[in-house]
């Protein structure tokens, strides 16, 4: 299959080397012209529980017109992918989205797989296609946890576990083409599944996200350093415990009943990690903040359940970020 992994970010690039040593044509799609260029020169290195390897099949470009193939080479025309795995932060879905159409085909499946809720509608949103009768490319989610997966330099990613990867379409139900999905992806190396309830599945993994992210950002550390405070642990837990109420309010039917030992359980397997919006915080990127603790307000509002622990956490991280995006 030919398939565009457009942000290719820690997470992104171990989708792209994996899915390529299997055999795919990929292509790893990132502005990031340090990290594209030591792909391309070098390979991707990967450096995990089992050691580390490099990765040589995967081609990595600045831009998705970048991509060509075969005969497509001499008019410089982009080509229609099978797949397009779109694994940027939540802010740069628009802008990645709405330039998408040169490698977009009534075939392609188009895999979200953000952090925090409402991927598909942000995809839906900015998914512009080219005028007449074209359909709409398919358009499922994906769930990824507990990688804990961090950029080291460019060209080389480290990640502390490989957790299930969990796959469904936009509408809860069993579907055969996402069995099929999950297949590819187990061939590639990956622990994956294709989920009828996928929204359940989201949601366990955004409380785990309300209560890593945002406060291990707020206190500039560590899962483990973090929760080995006693106070900033339960900070951390409020947060999470916070959206599992809201959850629960909005009928999801979360797989537990106590959300604070499934929370902790979590953070113990991710313990050496920093999460993604820390990362960012350190690298002065704006952050995944509004999709993270920050919607947990707005769903609490919804429902009517109150949420001040992820109020006064977002705007914390949010003022914390203004410092350098002034």
């Amino acid at each position: 299959m030919k398939i565009a992994v457009v942000g290719a970010g820690a997470m992104g690039s171990i989708y792209a080397a994996l899915l390529s040593e299997a055999g795919h044509s990929v292509w790893a799609v990132d502005p990031n012209a340090a990290h594209v260029d030591a792909i391309n020169r070098h390979g991707l290195r990967l450096t995990g529980p089992q050691g580390s390897r490099v990765y040589r099949r995967l081609r990595a470009v600045r831009q998705v017109e970048e991509i060509i193939t075969g005969s497509e080479a001499r008019s410089g025309a982009a080509t229609p992918m099978d797949w397009i795995i779109l694994a940027t932060k939540a802010a740069h879905v628009p802008a990645a989205v709405q330039g998408l159409r040169p490698i977009l085909g009534p075939r392609t499946l188009l895999l979200a797989m953000q952090n925090g809720l409402g991927a598909a509608e942000r995809v839906f949103d900015n998914l512009q296609m080219a005028e007449g009768d074209q359909p709409r490319p398919h358009v499922a989610l994906g769930v990824a946890q507990g990688f804990g997966a961090a950029m080291l330099e460019p060209g080389s990613v480290r990640f502390a576990a490989m957790k299930l990867m969990r796959f469904g379409e936009v509408v809860d139900g069993a579907s055969p083409a996402m069995e099929a999905v999950a297949s590819v992806w187990r061939d590639a190396g990956f622990d994956a599944q294709a989920f009828a309830n996928l929204g359940q599945l989201i949601w366990e993994k955004f409380i785990c996200n309300v209560a890593l992210s945002g406060p291990c950002t707020v206190f500039e550390k560590s899962v483990g350093e973090m929760k080995a405070s006693p106070e900033q642990w339960q900070i951390a837990l409020n947060c999470g415990l916070e959206a599992f109420r809201v959850g629960q309010a909005l009928g999801v039917p979360f797989s537990f009943d106590d959300a604070g030992d499934y929370i902790s359980a979590f953070a113990d397997s991710v313990a050496d990690a920093k999460p993604s919006m820390l990362q960012d915080f350190e690298a002065g990127r704006r952050s995944e903040i509004d999709a993270i603790n920050g919607r947990v307000p707005i769903e609490g509002d919804r429902v009517g359940v109150l949420t001040p622990w992820n109020t006064v956490v977002s705007e914390i991280v949010r003022a914390k970020e203004a410092e350098f995006l002034s």
